[in-house]
């Protein structure tokens, strides 16, 4: 992974982390639902955003050397894998774009 790429995630993290904590405070502090809810909302974007990003690197390095490598095995575990999230984000209900 670049450092752009990196600073970015990084950021991202930071993001939904202050976002959680806000939720947790809020839900102390008896806020109003719908409050709670944006802001956990807000949580989800932020992973959601990682999780792209982590994907597209994903398939720009690994994924990209396995299906041009020799080894079978490792192709077919790569894919697997890929396949692997797509299940899970869709037993999930994420959107993969990260909308």
């Amino acid at each position: 992974m670049d450092q752009r790429t990196r600073a970015f995630i990084t950021q991202r993290l930071a993001s939904a982390s202050g976002h959680l904590s806000g939720v947790e405070r809020m839900t102390r502090e008896d806020a109003c639902c719908i409050d709670v809810i944006r802001q956990i909302q807000a949580v989800q974007a932020a992973l959601n955003k990682v999780s792209v990003m982590m994907l597209e690197t994903h398939l720009d390095s690994c994924i990209l050397k396995a299906v041009q490598g020799e080894d079978l095995a490792e192709r077919e575990r790569m894919l697997g894998e890929v396949a692997c999230i797509f299940e899970m984000s869709k037993k999930h209900n994420y959107s993969i774009e990260g909308e």
